[in-house]
């Protein structure tokens, strides 16, 4: 702000800056007409001054011209501009001076005991000389007023050229720092807004992703396993189809079914991809605050379908119950599979019974691709408050390579879901020459009912 509390980035908000100290140039403008007509007045009172104290006219105009013409530098200097209207008071010129200096001093950013001061200053200087002035013309019309009555006629005069301006001028100096405390803090909580926008912004990006991420990862489980054991089928009904028909025959319908139930969940998948939840979020990329709850929304309805994609899994997907279904189908695609359990069967979180049947679906798929022929073993150990898992497998026995494809990211999704939950993945090769997995899974929720 300046010193009369005048925003001095008036310029940001739209009016074109004034040159130096002025805001605007309508300032410029107002100082510059106040400035003259105080010049003009100055000029008349210091010539009468001149001719009632015998000194040339000439020089009391002169002397006028710059008193009047100081009301330019009021905005820079006020101080200085009530000191001169104060030192010129005894010639009884500039009234005006006075008045617009004691206003622009009030409003200014100076402090308070200084404009009292200068107020007090001011004051007291109209007060002698009305004081003197009054006398004075009492005197010259033949009358002798009281004490009293001079100091009473000046001290009224004294108090209403003084106290306007300076109470006018302290009323607009506080509106203004009101004004100016109110319009940063508005900027701050425009600016606060803006990082909030940015943040749920940035937060509704990373649940993107993180659906993404998930979606991926639920179609290589439940996908890629089936497909596998589609294309061992298809790969042992190419060798038996003439030695053994029937049996090509069984096979034949094995990998029928498995390819309907594939593109059954391969459909459902897609078909959340396309629900309006993405029209909602592509909506709301107008507005940023409301990005994080479409996102949120919209994770939640993916994630409820995803778990329910494969048939017969019921809402809260595949559970550690139907393992022996898994590697029945393994078993069915010419694997030998040993399936142990230890300790006594329970029921875990839905979240750890689906993440310990996908790792053991995956190690299984592993297997049909990466070692066709070979024995498996998978263990199962229920403790307490959590569930450990192993599969492995022996060498390959130099069975039929299905040639099936691999991504990488088979372990790296095993060991996601595992460690989401707080628990440890351990895999690696074998002495023997094969491959194990090793997990173990916490429930948390045991956990909280055994604290509770």
């Amino acid at each position: 702000m300046t010193t009369t509390g005048a925003v001095t980035d008036a310029g940001a908000r739209g009016a074109p800056a004034g040159p130096w100290w002025w805001a605007r140039r309508r300032g410029l403008a107002l100082d510059v007409v106040l400035a003259v007509v105080s010049a003009l007045e100055c000029m008349l009172e210091g010539i009468a001054f001149a001719h009632e104290s015998g000194f040339p006219a000439m020089l009391g105009g002169l002397l006028g011209l710059p008193v009047g013409a100081a009301l330019l530098v009021r905005r820079r200097w006020p101080v200085a501009v009530v000191l001169l209207s104060i030192a010129v008071s005894p010639a009884e010129m500039g009234i005006l001076l006075s008045l617009v200096g004691l206003y622009t001093l009030a409003a200014s950013d100076v402090p308070r005991r200084i404009i009292a001061l200068l107020s007090s200053a001011a004051l007291a200087g109209t007060l002698i000389v009305a004081a003197v002035r009054f006398h004075q013309d009492m005197l010259q019309a033949g009358y002798r007023p009281g004490l009293w009555a001079v100091l009473g006629f000046s001290a009224v005069l004294s108090l209403a050229v003084t106290a306007p301006p300076v109470l006018l001028g302290l009323y607009v100096g506080a509106r203004r720092r009101l004004v100016e405390s109110l319009r940063e803090r508005a900027d701050g909580l425009e600016r606060e807004l803006s990082l909030l926008a940015d943040r749920a912004e940035e937060r509704a990006e990373w649940a993107r992703n993180e659906e993404r991420t998930r979606i991926a990862r639920e179609m290589h489980d439940v996908v890629a396993h089936r497909v596998s054991l589609m294309v061992v089928h298809a790969a042992a009904l190419q060798a038996v189809a003439l030695k053994d028909p029937e049996k090509a025959s069984r096979n034949a319908g094995l990998v029928g079914d498995m390819g309907r139930q594939a593109l059954t969940e391969l459909r459902e998948m897609l078909g959340v991809l396309r629900t309006k939840p993405d029209a909602a979020a592509a909506k709301a990329s107008v507005e940023p605050e409301r990005l994080a709850a479409v996102a949120a929304v919209a994770s939640a309805r993916v994630r409820a379908a995803g778990e329910a994609a494969e048939p017969g899994e019921g809402p809260d997907g595949p559970c550690l119950a139907e393992l022996a279904d898994l590697v029945g189908q393994s078993r069915a695609a010419g694997m030998v599979v040993e399936l142990s359990v230890e300790g006594e069967r329970r029921a875990y979180a839905p979240r750890v019974e689906r993440t310990a049947y996908r790792v053991v679906q995956e190690a299984l798929t592993n297997v049909h691709k990466h070692a066709p022929g070979a024995s498996a073993r998978v263990r199962v150990a229920h403790r307490e408050a959590e569930v450990a898992l192993q599969v492995e497998n022996g060498p390959s026995e130099g069975g039929t390579d299905a040639g099936l494809p691999s991504g990488g990211n088979g372990l790296v999704g095993m060991r996601e879901r595992v460690t989401a939950l707080g628990g440890a993945f351990v895999s690696g090769p074998t002495e023997l020459g094969g491959f194990r997995v090793s997990a173990v899974i916490p429930d948390a929720g045991a956990r909280r009912g055994r604290a509770a």
